[in-house]
Formats: structure tokens, C-alpha cells, sequence
């Protein structure tokens, strides 16, 4: 019983850790961003998602290394349902989003092509060292695509090029914020590994379902905290864009690069995970597509299937 209150202590020590670590490598990450003027929707694309999804880089890599490849997968493919389910539909419930048909068009469907990739590499277990090359070139691509093919303009709800404080300084004190956000986050993103793998021993759950739940809701804490303050802020453009960017991000660039790495070898269980967040991902698009917002209802109907999908894996 001990052992077990000492696991989830270092869980819950390491989750808080990563969200503060993650949150000084987001703030200077973004800082860096708008000193060369990027935009709101930009910034929330490919820096703030980046810096969000890295504790996801530091546990699936870290489980990937350790020989732990269900928490690898689990990580990238529960924290992807978690974006959409709990932070997307939380955001929703707050206020409704709206969404530009841009954003629909080229994001909204990258977010579905990444998940059809992930059911794709999952289908026969094993996702190959060649299988995670491909899903960093095309990584690559989609980077070329967003910064060459795309002009810098209106965020999602409009708004202009987050670029009115380019003309702030990024100094010495945000590039030592940058690289120790990095460094508690990998230093973080161990100790939960360890802990985690530990707990799933004890109480005989596996570690698919430690990875595609705990684990992935404690890697997503960056996402939720800096798309609600986003929303808040007003700022819509780096709220739904963080979580579509992490979700392109974790599938092509994370779990690309853990089976580079070490190719992995999973369970079912991964394929069901990634059919359900596919599933998600489709809905999710069905709606920006129909409506070009998120609604308070589809808000409500996401969270609940996370509350059903959490049932489902632990009972």
C-alpha cells in the first residue's frame, strides 16, 4: 500500500512539474514567435503546440527507450483523444468557438489524415522504424506547407497578427526560461515514467491503459491550461490551434520519432485507441465543417465520451 502512495505522490509531483515546465518553454517559445511577428493562428500551430506536446516528446521517448512501448503509443494516442474530448469540449462549454473555413480546410483535415495515419502504422501492432521515418518527413511537409503555402494573416476568429508585441525584446532571461522549461520537462516526463510503469505492476493494470489515461491526461495538462488562459484571454486562434497543431504534432512527430528510435511493439488495445480517436477527430471536423464553431452541446457530448472511454479502459 505504501509503494502505491509513493507512485501516485511522484505521478501527481511529475504532472505538476511538466505543466510548469512546459508553461516557461510555452511563454518564451511564444515571445520568440511574435519578436518575428507570426501570427496568432501560427503561433498556435507550430510553437505553442510544439512546446505544449513536449511532454509528450519526453515520456513516449523516454517509454520508447525504457522497452515500455504501450505507454509510447498510449501517451500520444490517449493524449490526442484528450485534446479533443476534454479540452476542446471544455473550451466549448465555456464559450462557443468560432472557427475560420480556412482552418476547416487545411488544419481541420490534417488533424484527420495524422489520425488516419496513426490507425494506419496501429493496424498490424507494430509500428516500424520505417513507418516512424515516414511520419517525421511528412512532419516535414506539413511545416513546409504551413510556413511556405501560407500567408501569415487573421487568426480563427479573425484577429490579427498576434505580432504587436514584435517589438519586444527576447533576452537572456527568456532564453534561460526556454531551456529550463525544456529540462524539467524531460527531467519530469522520467520520474512519471517510472512511476507510472511501477503502478501498473502493483494493481495488475496494464500499462496500455496507465499510458492511454493517466499518463495522457498528466502529458495534455500544457494544452488544457494554456488554451483555456487563451480562451479567456480572447485569443480563440492559439486555443483551438494548440490543440489541432498537438494533435498533428504528437501523431507525425512523436510517434515518429519514438519508433525511429525504437520501433514498437503494441497490443489490440493501441488500434481500438486509435479508431476511437479517429472517430473523434472525424466528429470533430463533421462539426467545424457544418457549423464553423463549437457549440455548447458538442462541447457537453465530447467530454461525456471521455468520461465513457475512461470507464471502458479501467473497468
Amino acid at each position: 500500500m505504501t509503494s502505491i502512495a509513493v507512485d501516485v505522490a511522484v505521478i501527481a509531483v511529475s504532472i505538476a512539474v511538466l505543466w510548469i515546465g512546459a508553461r516557461m518553454f510555452v511563454d518564451s517559445a511564444v515571445h520568440a514567435a511574435r519578436r518575428f511577428g507570426l501570427s496568432e493562428l501560427t503561433i498556435g500551430l507550430t510553437v505553442v503546440a510544439v512546446g505544449t506536446s513536449s511532454p509528450e516528446i519526453a515520456v513516449s521517448l523516454e517509454a520508447a527507450l525504457e522497452s515500455s512501448p504501450d505507454i509510447a503509443v498510449g501517451n500520444v494516442i490517449g493524449s490526442n483523444i484528450f485534446n479533443v474530448a476534454v479540452i476542446l469540449g471544455i473550451v466549448a462549454l465555456v464559450r462557443w468557438v468560432p472557427v475560420s473555413r480556412g482552418l476547416v480546410r487545411r488544419d481541420g483535415l490534417a488533424v484527420l489524415a495524422s489520425a488516419a495515419l496513426a490507425l494506419a502504422v496501429l493496424f498490424d501492432g507494430i509500428v516500424t522504424r520505417l513507418e516512424g521515418l515516414v511520419l517525421l518527413a511528412l512532419f516535414g511537409g506539413y511545416l513546409f506547407a504551413l510556413f511556405r503555402l501560407t500567408p501569415d494573416g487573421p487568426g480563427v476568429d479573425g484577429s490579427e497578427a498576434a505580432g504587436a508585441t514584435a517589438g519586444s525584446d527576447f533576452g537572456a532571461r527568456e532564453a534561460l526560461e526556454l531551456v529550463g522549461g525544456l529540462a524539467l520537462v524531460v527531467v519530469a516526463g522520467q520520474f512519471l515514467i517510472d512511476s507510472a510503469t511501477a503502478l501498473a505492476r502493483v494493481v495488475g493494470v496494464s500499462e496500455w491503459v496507465i499510458g492511454a489515461t493517466v499518463v495522457a491526461a498528466g502529458t495534455s495538462t500544457p494544452e488544457f491550461a494554456v488554451s483555456v488562459v487563451a480562451l479567456t484571454r480572447g485569443s480563440s486562434g492559439v486555443s483551438v490551434g494548440n490543440v489541432l497543431g498537438s494533435n498533428i504534432f504528437n501523431v507525425l512527430f512523436v510517434l515518429g520519432l519514438a519508433a525511429t528510435v525504437a520501433p514498437l511493439s503494441v497490443g489490440p488495445a493501441a488500434f481500438d485507441g486509435a479508431l476511437w480517436s479517429f472517430g473523434l477527430s472525424t466528429l470533430l471536423v463533421a462539426a467545424l465543417w457544418s457549423g464553423h464553431r463549437l457549440s455548447r452541446l458538442e462541447g457537453g457530448l465530447f467530454v461525456g465520451s471521455e468520461v465513457v472511454r475512461w470507464l471502458r479502459s479501467i473497468l
